[in-house]
């Protein structure tokens, strides 16, 4: 099996504080393609939200496509574009070309120097993905550390995948512990188990996605297969870890009556008797045209939590509280 490696409630009191580690490396450089204040939906409290480049699954639904790769991208609001080509003018590297007034970049050989950005006369092309020191990162979100002393809040990593950024994301979450701020993340849970446990030790709140209980079905929807996510999933859970279970309900792939009888089944197994059952919205369905690529569910009706009714209700069958 494949495994990438890194390419680079309210306490002051942290995991890492209770023992004796070495000291965050603050000059420690990884790839975030956006910083989210005000968050109220990624753990606890007010938090900052640090979404992290490169995921190992690519899922066919997601919503934020441009976390998928590794390396920064640009990204085209045909919206915005006066198709006057001057950003394929300026590139030194030949990298930028319009097909059928289409713009796309070639990844292969684009390095990322941003001149076509800077130069569009229509703010039509936003470069996604920047390379930040764990200090820099820090720096943003110290800014509203008093919002999250009021509200048990703190910082999450998301992404994207932190575990795909291990060396980044560890010195990340060492220094907000170090600096007495609350830790959460957002994980496919997809990496080798000595990587997950290395890094879910700095975290105080764990939210962990199931996108599929048949392991061939959920290699279908992402490119992997679950058996190491569910592993690592019981692990921290059997830790004693602050873990919460998620699973995105996408038509078509996970969301018959079927799938929630076997979900359930296997999360019990894992150690869970609770899950937060997330419905499929079409909340990124732009980026995918802002990155010239295609998306397969295009136009596909969005789910709401009175559509998922039944669906919940077969989780309280087996004694496990589903939520929206």
């Amino acid at each position: 099996m494949k495994f990438f490696v890194d390419i680079c409630t309210y306490t002051p009191y942290s995991k890492v504080m209770k023992t004796n580690h070495e000291k965050a490396d603050r000059q420690c450089r990884g790839t975030v393609f956006n910083i989210q204040k005000f968050s109220v939906n990624d753990g606890p409290g007010i938090r900052t939200v640090v979404f992290m480049k490169g995921c190992p699954l690519h899922c066919a639904w997601c919503a934020n496509p441009e976390s998928q790769s590794a390396c920064p991208q640009i990204l085209w609001d045909k919206r915005k574009c006066i198709h006057c080509q001057q950003c394929a003018e300026n590139c030194h590297l030949s990298a930028i070309s319009f097909h059928e007034d289409h713009f796309h970049v070639d990844d292969t050989i684009c390095d990322s120097c941003s001149l076509c950005v800077r130069e569009c006369p229509a703010a039509a092309l936003k470069k996604e993905g920047e390379r930040n020191t764990v200090q820099e990162v820090l720096n943003i979100v110290e800014q509203d550390r008093v919002f999250y002393e009021e509200s048990g809040g703190g910082i999450t990593l998301s992404g994207g995948e932190l575990l795909m950024q291990p060396r980044f994301a560890e010195n990340l979450l060492k220094a907000a512990h170090e600096n007495g701020l609350h830790t959460a993340c957002e994980t496919t849970g997809f990496a080798q188990k000595e990587t997950f446990a290395k890094i879910m030790k700095h975290v105080d709140w764990i939210y962990m996605d199931l996108k599929h209980w048949d392991p061939h079905k959920h290699k279908e929807g992402t490119g992997v297969f679950n058996e190491i996510i569910i592993e690592n999933m019981k692990y921290a859970i059997d830790q004693g870890y602050d873990v919460h279970v998620r699973i995105p309900v996408i038509p078509g792939f996970n969301d018959t009556i079927e799938d929630a009888r076997h979900f359930a089944e296997t999360l019990r197994k894992a150690g869970t008797d609770e899950v937060q059952l997330l419905p499929f919205h079409q909340f990124g369905e732009n980026k995918y045209d802002m990155l010239d690529c295609s998306y397969a569910y295009e136009n596909k009706k969005a789910y709401h939590p009175e559509d998922l009714e039944e669906y919940r209700k077969e989780f309280e069958k087996f004694g496990m509280h589903a939520f929206f």
